[in-house]
This record gives structure tokens, C-alpha cells and sequence, in this order.
């Protein structure tokens, strides 16, 4: 154990987040998500929700500042119903980390799919909320 690392974050984890580089992104998949066919690096999370996973994450990890909008969510397809009630907590969560408001993108289903083929790590969760994906993009520590 270590002071200050919230224990939801795994050793395979954190060793991902260290590595990575600013501009370097990372999914944080649902449980729908092809996650094994899409990953360079995957890490397992089964049985973590992906907000649980985004606090703690945010506790250590400072998203871009350089790019208006640093978190991706994949948009909801036409007749899938309205928007998903985790992205709200996704919203209250970045803002409440990065201390202000955080813009966040929208991209289709397959253009989300192909960037995640090129983002450095891929981590499979639990979440079982539809269109709860989402693309965190690494930013400096200043």
C-alpha cells in the first residue's frame, strides 16, 4: 500500500498512467466495449464502474490543457435514445479534479472505435451504463 494512491487503481494501472506522455490517451471502456480487439495495452478493471475509476484516476492524472476539449465520449447512435445520465457524473467529476469547467467532445461509434485502436492503453471495466465510454487525454504537470 501507498499513502495517497486510491487503492482502486491497480499496479498494472498506475505502471499505464506513468508511462504515458502528454498528449498520450487512454480509454476507460464499458463492459460492451471490444476492449481485448481494440487495445494495444490492456488493463483489466472488472468489476469497477467507470466513474469510480475516473475519480481516482483524475486524483493523479492531469488531463490536457493544451487541447479544448481533453475528454472523448462516444456519441449515441440516432434511435438509441437520448443521452446517458453517467455522462452528467463524467461532466461533475472533470470539473470537480481539474478545478473549472472541462469541455468534452463527441465522436461517432466507429470513429470512437478506430481512435481507440491508437490510444496508448485501453482499461475494460464493469460499467454497465450504454455509451459510457470515454477518452482521457494526458496532459503536464505544472
Amino acid at each position: 500500500m501507498l499513502k495517497g494512491i486510491p487503492p482502486i487503481l491497480s499496479p498494472d494501472l498506475l505502471k499505464i498512467l506513468t508511462e504515458m506522455g502528454h498528449g498520450d490517451e487512454i480509454v476507460l471502456a464499458d463492459g460492451n466495449f471490444p476492449a481485448a480487439s481494440h487495445a494495444q495495452r490492456l488493463i483489466r478493471a472488472d468489476g469497477h464502474s467507470i466513474p469510480d475509476l475516473l475519480k481516482a484516476i483524475l486524483t493523479l492524472f492531469p488531463l490536457d490543457s493544451y487541447v479544448e476539449q481533453p475528454i472523448t465520449l462516444m456519441a449515441v447512435e440516432p434511435g438509441d435514445g437520448g443521452e446517458p445520465v453517467i455522462w452528467q457524473q463524467y461532466q461533475q467529476i472533470a470539473n470537480e479534479k481539474e478545478g473549472k469547467p472541462i469541455s468534452i467532445d463527441m465522436i461517432d461509434r466507429f470513429s470512437f472505435y478506430e481512435r481507440a485502436k491508437e490510444t496508448y492503453a485501453v482499461v475494460a471495466t464493469g460499467e454497465r451504463a450504454l455509451y459510457a465510454n470515454v477518452i482521457l487525454k494526458k496532459g503536464v504537470i505544472g
